[in-house]
Order: C-alpha cells, then sequence, then structure tokens
C-alpha cells in the first residue's frame, strides 16, 4: 500500500472552490497540505462560474484548474482520488484512498461537497445546470425574460415561483400534485402575475436540445423554456463514519449538511468542514470564503499545538 509522502500539516477531502481555496491559504502560510479530489463537483455542468467577482462566466474546469495550479504554486500537493475512510490513529488522522494508498494529516478539512438528488422525470438529469435548474442567483440572469416552470415539491415552490419572477414575467407555478394553495398564496401568485398549472408533470418535450414544454398527465403541455425544481440535497460525508460524524438533516427543506461552529469546526476534534457539504446553498465564491475562513482556523490550532510542543521541549531535562 501506497502512503502519500510524509506527515501532512493538513489534508483537504475535496478540491472544489472551499477545499482549493483553503489549501492555497495553508500553503501561503508555510504548512504541509495536500487536496485530494474526486471530482464530481455540483457545477460542472453548468456553462460558467456566476456571482464570482472577476470570474464571471468562466469555465468551472478551468476554474478548477487555476485553482490547483494556485495551490502547487505555493507547494501544495493536489492528488486526485476518492477518500473512502478517515481513521484517528495517534493523535493523526489517517486516510485510505480508493487505490490503496494512504495518506496522514494533522488536521483534516472537509470540502466534499454535496449531490443533488433530483425528481424522477425521464430526460431531467442530462438537461441539469442547463435549462433546468434551482438557483436564481446563479442563472437568474441568463434565463431572463425566457418561460420559466416551477415544479413544486413543497410549500416552498410558491416562493421559489415569486423569486424568479424577478427575471422573468412568464413563470408557471406547477403543482405536480404535491402543494395545494392556500388562498393567501393564491392571491400572491395572482398579484404578482404568476400563472398556476395543475397536474402531475410527467416529462419533458426537448426540441434541438432545447427544453420546450413539459407534458401533463393529462396529455396537456405547458410551454417551458426553464424547468426549476428543489432536489434534496445529500453532503458527501461516507468517509467520516468511523470519526462518528453523521449530517443532520436540512431544517428547510429535503437534504442534510455537516453541522459546524462558526469556523467550520465539526464536533470531531481535529476535523473541519466547509462549502456545500456544511451549506446546501453556498456559490462558488460563498464556499471558497468558507474555505479560506477555516483555513485560518485550522492554522491557529496548530500554532498552538505547534507552540505548546515547543514549550515542552524546552522544558524537557537535557540528555
Amino acid at each position: 500500500m501506497d502512503h502519500l509522502g510524509e506527515l501532512f500539516d493538513v489534508a483537504v477531502i475535496g478540491g472544489g472552490p472551499a477545499g482549493l481555496s483553503a489549501g492555497v491559504a495553508l500553503a501561503r502560510a508555510l504548512r504541509s497540505v495536500v487536496v485530494i479530489d474526486a471530482g464530481g463537483q455540483r457545477n460542472l455542468r453548468a456553462e460558467g462560474v456566476h456571482g464570482f467577482l472577476t470570474r464571471e462566466g468562466m469555465s468551472p474546469r478551468q476554474f478548477l484548474a487555476a485553482g490547483r495550479a494556485e495551490l502547487e504554486g505555493y507547494g501544495g500537493t493536489a492528488v486526485t482520488g476518492l477518500v473512502n475512510s478517515a481513521v484517528r490513529e495517534d493523535g493523526n488522522f489517517v486516510l485510505s484512498l480508493d487505490d490503496g494508498s494512504t495518506c496522514t494529516a494533522r488536521r483534516l478539512l472537509i470540502t466534499s461537497g454535496s449531490e443533488d438528488e433530483l425528481p424522477d422525470l425521464p430526460g431531467l438529469r442530462e438537461r441539469w445546470g442547463r435549462d433546468v435548474l434551482y438557483c436564481p442567483y446563479c442563472h437568474g440572469w441568463e434565463i431572463r425574460n425566457q418561460a420559466v416552470g416551477v415544479l413544486a415539491s413543497g410549500s416552498h415552490a410558491v416562493l421559489q415561483a415569486l423569486t424568479f419572477r424577478q427575471w422573468s414575467r412568464d413563470v408557471t407555478l406547477l403543482l405536480n400534485g404535491e402543494l395545494t394553495l392556500s388562498p393567501g398564496q393564491r392571491e400572491q401568485l395572482d398579484a404578482r402575475s404568476v400563472k398556476v398549472a395543475d397536474g402531475r408533470v410527467r416529462g419533458l418535450v426537448v426540441q434541438d436540445d432545447k427544453l420546450r414544454a413539459v407534458t401533463l398527465d393529462d396529455g396537456s403541455a405547458v410551454p417551458l423554456e426553464v424547468l426549476v425544481v428543489n432536489p434534496a440535497t445529500v453532503s458527501k460525508t461516507n468517509m467520516l463514519e468511523v470519526l462518528g460524524l453523521e449530517p443532520d438533516s436540512l431544517e428547510e427543506g429535503p437534504g442534510t449538511r455537516l453541522h459546524t461552529d462558526d469556523s467550520g469546526l465539526t464536533s470531531c476534534p481535529g476535523v473541519w468542514a466547509a462549502g456545500n457539504v456544511t451549506d446546501v446553498s453556498a456559490q462558488v465564491m460563498t464556499a471558497a470564503a468558507a474555505g479560506l475562513k477555516a483555513a485560518a482556523a485550522i492554522h491557529a490550532d496548530l500554532v498552538l499545538e505547534d507552540t505548546r510542543l515547543a514549550v515542552e521541549a524546552a522544558r524537557a531535562p537535557a540528555r
């Protein structure tokens, strides 16, 4: 079984915006850091990064490649691989990767992200990140003035429809058998000229690689150019089970998140988390900022430990 070099100060699981931001900050702090990434970031299907100052429209793959180059430019290590498990041994963390290699680090940062469990509609996953969307702040400008349908999965769909109304005057709330509107909700939707379609959605109509409509169970079709869904967003934390870390259910909808304090510290000493694994609504810029904040907290924690060890060494009798 191969071992990835010497003992690292910090191992980062996940090489998205949060992980790379943390890795660069730690490398600039002269910490030995390895970022282990299995790929599969949520936004890879999107055409461009949005909401990140000076990087508007940049390809997600180019963004990540630039981040890895920065990390390595400061002496950090980038590794492609999947972490299967993490265990604590002699005060450090030993990570086991899918290729049989291992990695040992003093501290651990989890930025493994989350995955979206989409509604079960034929052809929907293939359109995800293109004209099947979720976040208005990621894609609202790009789909402005288009025909937008909001697929209900609960009462949150009313707010979704009212929110997307900011970018389009042609918004339809698709009740999909999942939502019964109250008189007050009807009044709100009517006041904002949001249409309502009864019946369950059975499929998507795609022509020339573009979404044209959705079909309902009565055989009718609702013309659309964009479909908004509300997926269950589940944090990727299976590798942490041995450490006793389990994600919590979301209060605001379906899905899970890993709970942390304000610095990103989890309930497991020595383990921090940042990005979508702990905040499912984090965009690229906010995930990167969370990674930076966690990196600073980890570095401060290491400074205290380094100082404690130095004091102990200074007090030890000479041999």
